[in-house]
């Protein structure tokens, strides 16, 4: 995937924009945020499933998220981490449990980093004003007419998680404004 060229870095002076292929994502859906399977999903990840609009994330030395939970919505939490073995451990720890799954959804979301001075301008441009998240959140919005997911972990970066299928166009939106910012 890393070779195909609509996924190819793109880079200038105030904007960069990466595929994160060593994420590995899953969709954790639930009926309540206050059940079971919340509870084992806090005790695998080490974070609480999210309140509305916003993300739990732990880092290490370099200050990088390696495990991520985003709100979606209401009964749906996304998992992002660099960790392929707490995901397989949350599977088998949520298997038995009846107010909660796991979705596997590494094949179908990829995870974007954009960082740069650039970012706000690109989210204004691309998915309008107010739809750049304060850190520690999540919101969904559209960008470049597509559902995407935005994360904000750090000052100067956003997590952007897409539908694999659409990742193509939104690469191609992001670099057709990126020499311009």
């Amino acid at each position: 995937m890393a070779e195909n060229p609509h996924f190819t870095s793109i880079e200038n002076p105030r904007l960069r924009v990466e595929l994160q292929p060593q994420w590995h994502t899953a969709s954790l859906r639930y009926f309540a945020r206050e059940s079971a399977f919340a509870r084992v999903v806090s005790a695998a990840t080490g974070l609480n499933v999210p309140n509305e609009l916003r993300a739990a994330h732990d880092v290490n030395d370099a200050k990088e998220a390696v495990t991520l939970l985003a709100w979606r919505s209401p009964t749906e939490t996304i998992l992002v981490t660099r960790d392929a073995g707490l995901l397989d451990s949350l599977q088998t720890s949520a298997a038995t449990l009846h107010d909660g799954c796991v979705i596997d959804q590494t094949g179908g979301l990829l995870v974007l980093r954009v960082h740069g001075p650039a970012v706000a301008d690109l989210l204004a441009r691309k998915a309008g004003h107010g739809a750049m998240p304060a850190i520690g959140e999540s919101r969904r919005a559209r960008f470049a007419e597509i559902a995407v997911l935005f994360v904000k972990v750090r000052a100067d970066e956003v997590l952007l998680i897409v539908d694999r299928i659409y990742a193509p166009h939104l690469m191609a939106s992001i670099r057709a404004s990126a020499a311009d910012l």
